[in-house]
């Protein structure tokens, strides 16, 4: 087998698909004999999984590894449905410089059109090069760090940090790649020149427009005054057509956590927002988000006071949000992710139990195209300290999930 970034060329699997691909009730066998949820550990006993599904099939799967504090980003491939990986490559060009604390700054992926593969994370407090200086106090910030596959995707170019005029970067960032490969990296944090605190935080896209070669200033993604809960992730979606989609948690007044929904319909450069759901809460609850598209239609996923919530974007704005019937209801529930396979079935796959620097559970509920349960919740233990779950769907049906 041979290996390269973004592309795993597995000879015996090729062959093997095409032994099954030559008799319809081999091929039917093969499908039936796949679980309709396959659930798995990160390859070498990394957390923090992260993947995107490339238009060719093959997973695209990123892990942390390290001392959570300052550790590395790795990234494997596979064109077999999550059966077999390629060898891992590390993503971060300086070692160290990625974090895992907190579970929410760690590392998001996508794939372009031509299958090269696009990392972006918060930089570690050892990372280089370093964020924008605080103006106050004159400190040099953590970065906003990103890089790509090289041509040869036989490795990563060095790291780069994309932050300009914004500091204070903490709660994580995302990163998203739409069908024209242009490039997107989201994070929130202040402005230089403007005024310090949660609640004049905001949400900042910098564009690239040539593949990730080099990447336009940061630019306010929305005008409205919500603010950004400071240690709280985000979530960005190219969903076709010029649409990009971006989730994230307001702050204002200190207690106000709302989750927010803005939708660009020019390719990042305006964006009109939505509330999608209130939380009042004197804290950093330090959540994450998903979002998911299956043709035109996007889901979005977040957590708000212990419990997880998905929305259609696409549908009536009065609809309330729906919280999975699964798991224990005793379990506070934590980091949502999405995943539609070809057929419109949908998994949603969250943690149960975990806090700061605590293990859990990992729980999920599979839905079928008409968006009603499909069989009952599955759960699982053994989510490590500072790790969450990911989940992919397979070409041949099913998803694969990884924890």
């Amino acid at each position: 087998m041979r290996h390269l970034l973004g592309r795993v060329i597995p000879v015996a699997f090729a062959a093997g698909l095409l032994a099954v691909q030559g008799t319809g009730v081999d091929a039917a066998r093969a499908v039936a004999a796949a679980p309709a949820v396959d659930v798995q550990r990160v390859p070498h006993g990394g957390i923090q999984p992260e993947v995107a599904t490339g238009r060719d099939g093959v997973i695209h799967l990123v892990y942390f590894t390290g001392t959570p504090g300052a550790g590395d980003l790795f990234y494997v491939s596979s064109a077999d449905g999550g059966r077999t990986f390629s060898g891992p490559l590390r993503v971060n060009s300086q070692p160290g410089s990625a974090i895992a604390t907190g579970t929410i700054r760690g590392a998001q992926v996508a794939a372009d059109p031509d299958g090269r593969v696009h990392v972006a994370w918060n930089g570690s407090d050892a990372a280089l090069p370093r964020g924008v200086a605080n103006p106050k106090t004159q400190r040099a910030g953590s970065p906003m760090l990103y890089a790509r596959s090289n041509a040869q995707r036989t490795a990563f170019e060095p790291q780069r940090n994309l932050t300009t005029h914004t500091f204070d970067i903490d709660g994580g960032g995302s990163l998203a790649v739409d069908e024209a490969g242009t490039v997107y990296v989201a994070w929130h944090a202040n402005d230089v020149t403007g005024v310090p605190g949660e609640a004049s935080r905001r949400v900042w896209l910098a564009r690239s427009t040539d593949g990730g070669a080099s990447f336009a200033p940061e630019a306010a993604a929305w005008s409205e005054p919500t603010g950004a809960c400071g240690c709280c992730g985000m979530r960005m979606l190219a969903a076709g057509q010029g649409r990009l989609h971006l989730l994230y948690r307001s702050a204002t007044q200190q207690i106000n956590r709302d989750v927010f929904a803005l939708l660009s319909t020019d390719r990042g450069r305006t964006f009109t927002g939505a509330r999608l759901h209130e939380w009042d809460i004197n804290a950093c609850p330090m959540t994450s988000m998903s979002l998911a598209a299956s043709g035109k239609r996007v889901l979005a996923a977040w957590e708000t006071d212990g419990q997880v919530f998905f929305k259609d974007l696409t549908g009536s704005p009065a609809a309330a949000p729906q919280a999975p019937a699964g798991g224990s209801p005793e379990a506070r529930r934590k980091h949502p992710r999405l995943a539609f396979a070809q057929d419109g079935s949908l998994l949603m796959v969250w943690t149960e139990g975990t806090a700061w620097n605590k293990g859990g559970s990992l729980a999920w509920q599979l839905y079928d195209a008409a968006g009603q349960p499909s069989g009952p919740a599955g759960a699982r233990p053994g989510v490590l300290t500072w790790s969450v779950g990911a989940v992919a769907p397979r070409l041949g049906g099913g998803f694969v999930m990884f924890y």
